[in-house]
């Protein structure tokens, strides 16, 4: 069985940077924790023990998402949730319980700095990123 510990990071695509940037920081408070190159279009923003996301979607990362938000398109790209520690091989066990194929896990960023983790989908077609503690 997966532990949950709580929400690591989701991810929100947007063609208002500047405007999503004054919300979350000015507004809201979230301070700005790392920045990719314009190319790749990503904007971390900690959000407590969380972190949010933003992707500019005629980035290299935002066109991998579709088209830009709007009534038919998403703005959520996906949500990570952050597991208790588990391994990649029971993870991949777990999985194969229910029949669902686990991808490969990689190394990727988020709340508790890097780590692996891996995406599946909801039944609803949402993409859903598990991350395992160190």
């Amino acid at each position: 069985m997966l532990n949950i510990v709580g929400i690591d990071h989701i991810v929100l695509r947007t063609d208002k940077l500047n405007d999503m940037l004054y919300f979350y920081c000015t507004v809201l408070g979230c301070k700005v924790e790392r920045e990719t190159s314009v190319e790749t279009g990503l904007t971390q923003l900690r959000a407590g023990t969380a972190l949010i996301d933003i992707v500019v979607v005629d980035s290299e990362l935002g066109r991998a998402g579709g088209g830009k938000p709007t009534a038919t398109e998403n703005n959520l790209d996906h949500f990570c949730l952050l597991l208790a520690f588990i391994s990649e091989q029971e993870i991949s066990e777990h999985f194969k319980r229910y029949n669902i194929e686990t991808p490969k896990f990689e190394r990727r960023y988020g709340s508790q700095g890097y780590g692996l983790s891996v995406y599946v989908k909801d039944p609803q077609g949402n993409t859903v990123e598990l991350r395992s503690q160190v």
